[in-house]
């Protein structure tokens, strides 16, 4: 049965982006709400509901109330779109553009912004795609003042991470500084421990989950911060993507590592890692939880991480050999086809192209006979000249510093 006018929604939208705070109390959600209730009340609007973006900017549609919104516009739920002013629909002129001359159009829906004296039943402005443009540049300009202010608070070492790494919290004498959480940070520790000590990620996200540790995501809420990824069903469900996030944090050394990433423009906020030769590094910002030390151990682990065959076999020495001739890696192959062919390491760059290098390759047999043999020779060697040696190690040290 076709819903009836008078049972339709009329919805009173509200937004407000970071930048809006900014420019004081005008724009805020409370004053939004007010103008738009007492407008509903006046005129005699029915069945009023609100939507509520609260910190997203205009120049995205991907709104979470704005969504939910639209989707009931498009179900034919929506009779009427209230906002306070024109701009708190949107700030791009294509996007908003076909809204009001398209989208609303077609779903027969009216358009009021308040404050711009804008109402789609009595007709646009020829003018309204002007004043899109100008909105839209409010935001270009406004995106480019922000990251002039960032620029300059990152080069000066001030930490630019909207949220602080699982294991610290702010100082509350200082908001820009960051102190060690005790609980979390135990937790860190015990990651990088069972890291060195060998464990894969996915180990150590199954022995968390087995001793019922709180996942970050869960750790905040329970003290009542906010976390941008969502709370899973089942409780202390870790993984290994978490893990590995963890491991890979320069910041639990004492560091502060800003520029790590940027967005495609202020229209399109996705963000783009930049290159690590692009990051500004800070060094003994704050408290480390992790010595220098354990990290650097932990980076060469993930840097030499060993990934299984299709036989389900790993090597030991995977990740540690390189071609004498071209210096690019030898790959560990196990055949699970040919059970007479034997475990074997051969050059990365002959497999992808045989131009690149030659066709040599060793066994994982004959290798560990000859990595064993050095062994036994250089302690054979330690034990015979015992003090030459510490005195040779120490000379080698003396010459790194």
């Amino acid at each position: 049965m076709k819903q009836l006018e008078s049972d339709k929604i009329t919805a009173l939208y509200c937004r407000l982006s970071r930048d809006d705070e900014l420019a004081g109390e005008s724009n805020s959600i409370k004053n939004q709400k007010l103008i738009l209730s007492k407008y509903a009340e006046d005129n005699k609007f029915q069945n009023i509901r609100f939507f509520v973006d609260d910190g997203y900017s205009g120049t995205t549609f991907t709104r979470p109330a704005f969504m939910e919104m639209m989707e009931l516009a498009e179900n034919g739920n929506i009779s009427t779109i209230i906002v306070k002013d024109h701009s708190r629909l949107g700030r791009n002129r294509l996007v908003v553009g076909q809204l009001l001359e398209e989208d609303f159009v077609k779903l027969n829906i009216r358009y009021i912004a308040i404050m711009d004296n804008i109402d789609s039943s009595k007709g646009l402005n020829d003018f309204l795609p002007i004043q899109d443009w100008f909105n839209e540049m409010h935001a270009k300009n406004t995106s480019q003042k922000v990251r002039a202010v960032l620029k300059s608070k990152g080069e000066s070492g001030i930490s630019l991470a909207n949220n602080i790494p699982y294991g610290y919290k702010k100082d509350e004498n200082d908001k820009t500084k960051w102190i060690v959480d005790e609980t979390s940070a135990e937790v860190v520790k015990e990651i990088f421990n069972l890291f060195i000590q060998g464990y894969g990620t996915c180990e150590i996200a199954r022995i968390l989950k087995e001793r019922e540790i709180m996942t970050p995501a869960e750790y905040f809420v329970s003290i009542g911060r906010t976390f941008p990824t969502k709370i899973q069903t089942f409780k202390h469900q870790w993984n290994a993507t978490t893990v590995a996030s963890i491991l890979d944090r320069q910041e639990y050394i004492g560091d502060t590592v800003n520029f790590k990433y940027t967005v495609r423009s202020y229209k399109d906020k996705t963000k783009v890692n930049l290159p690590k030769e692009e990051w500004k590094i800070f060094k003994n910002t704050h408290e480390p939880i992790i010595d220098e030390y354990t990290w650097n151990i932990a980076q060469q682990l993930r840097n030499n991480r060993k990934k299984p065959t299709r036989s389900g076999k790993k090597s030991i020495f995977s990740g540690l050999l390189f071609c004498y001739d071209c210096g690019k890696k030898l790959y560990f192959q196990s055949p699970v086809t040919d059970i007479n062919a034997k475990d074997h390491y051969r050059c990365s760059s002959y497999k992808k192209n045989i131009s690149l290098c030659t066709s040599h390759w060793i066994t994982d047999e004959v290798l560990q006979v000859l990595v064993l043999e050095n062994i036994q020779k250089v302690v054979s060697y330690m034990k015979n000249f015992e003090d030459f040696f510490i005195k040779e190690q120490l000379q080698n040290l003396l010459k790194m510093n």
